[in-house]
């Protein structure tokens, strides 16, 4: 009884964990239309984000020193990295698409896998990176000559790359006796990515006046103030942390096709409120590009000892074997 009641939990967690991180692009696109640069709008929800986290970090400071390069990685690469390349995707191409390309991320751990550590994978991930992929050209619209925005494009790609890195980086000694707390790992990871954004982006020279006013979203005035509000305490804080909690109660495996929800519900959001339409062959392409991603993802080698991706920056644990309980994991995304 005790055991379904947590797994009632874990699963309305890991729903809204999806749906949080699935609403930041829509959120964040109109603020983008309405004349804040995309590396802006991410300086913003990092920033934001990581003074609401403030009080973790401080409770977890020992972390500076146990673990400063995962600290690092975490704040270069699943936070600053990702969301920077799908804020700037997303201000060139649709919402739906963006995410999408980004879950080609568990195809390309698969492939650092199979042709950098030299480890065999599976048959089933193998013809999982191949309909992802194939997926992935019919979202694109590939026998159109690419008619989607190539820089666009290649931004979506950089996100899923970023995750890419930040999972080889967390596959080494996330599975030790010691491994961090991952709510302190992600308060630590939106502090150093709002430095690095901050280098980068440079907020001083921002039009802060946007914030003041309002936001067109398919036609209806929205306040800036409100749409930065759900980008920052829904699609950041409460989207990470209902993630980490939601695998602990959950199994891998359940956590990880929850996340890929994340993707549909992007794109319907995108539908309703920014009038983003696919056409019939992107919206199939983009079903087999989500089952590509959960069979790759569900089928790694028992013996291999990292996890692969969730959305927006996260990873997922997919491995049969159980992990630490104190393992850095956590249920998603993008953006």
């Amino acid at each position: 009884m005790q055991a379904s009641q947590g797994r009632n939990v874990g699963l309305g967690l890991a729903l809204a964990s999806a749906f949080s991180f699935g609403g930041s692009g829509v959120a964040a696109k109109p603020l983008i239309e309405a004349g804040l640069d995309p590396l802006h709008v991410v300086w913003l929800r990092v920033t934001g984000a990581a003074l609401v986290m403030l009080p973790v970090a401080w409770r977890h400071r020992g972390l500076v020193l146990r673990r400063p390069a995962l600290l690092a990685g975490f704040g270069l690469l699943a936070v600053a990295g990702v969301q920077a390349c799908y804020f700037a995707a997303i201000s060139r191409i649709p919402v739906g698409v963006a995410l999408l390309v980004e879950y080609l991320a568990p195809a390309l751990v698969l492939g650092w896998v199979r042709f950098v550590q030299r480890r065999p994978v599976t048959r089933a991930a193998a013809i999982g990176v191949v309909l992802a992929v194939g997926g992935l050209a019919s979202v694109v619209e590939i026998w159109s000559g690419l008619s989607f925005d190539v820089i666009g494009l290649v931004l979506a790609l950089g996100a899923a790359c970023c995750q890419v890195g930040y999972f080889v980086l967390s596959d080494q000694g996330g599975d030790t006796d010691d491994a961090p707390d991952p709510i302190g790992v992600i308060a630590y990871g939106l502090l150093i990515g709002s430095v690095l954004l901050t280098l980068v982006a440079r907020p001083w020279g921002m039009d802060w006046s946007v914030l003041g006013g309002s936001a067109d979203m398919n036609g209806t005035d929205v306040p800036a103030a409100l749409l930065l509000g759900w980008i920052v305490l829904i699609a950041t804080v409460i989207a990470y942390v209902t993630g980490v909690i939601s695998v602990r109660k959950l199994s891998p495996q359940v956590a990880g096709v929850v996340a890929c929800l994340e993707a549909v519900i992007a794109t319907v959001l995108a539908w309703v409120l920014l009038g983003e339409h696919l056409s019939a062959p992107q919206i199939a392409g983009g079903a087999v590009v989500l089952v590509g991603a959960f069979i790759a993802q569900s089928s790694a080698p028992k013996e291999a000892s990292g996890p692969v991706a969730g959305g927006d920056g996260l990873p997922l644990q997919v491995l049969e074997t159980p992990a630490p309980e104190s393992e850095l994991s956590a249920g998603r995304t993008a953006p």
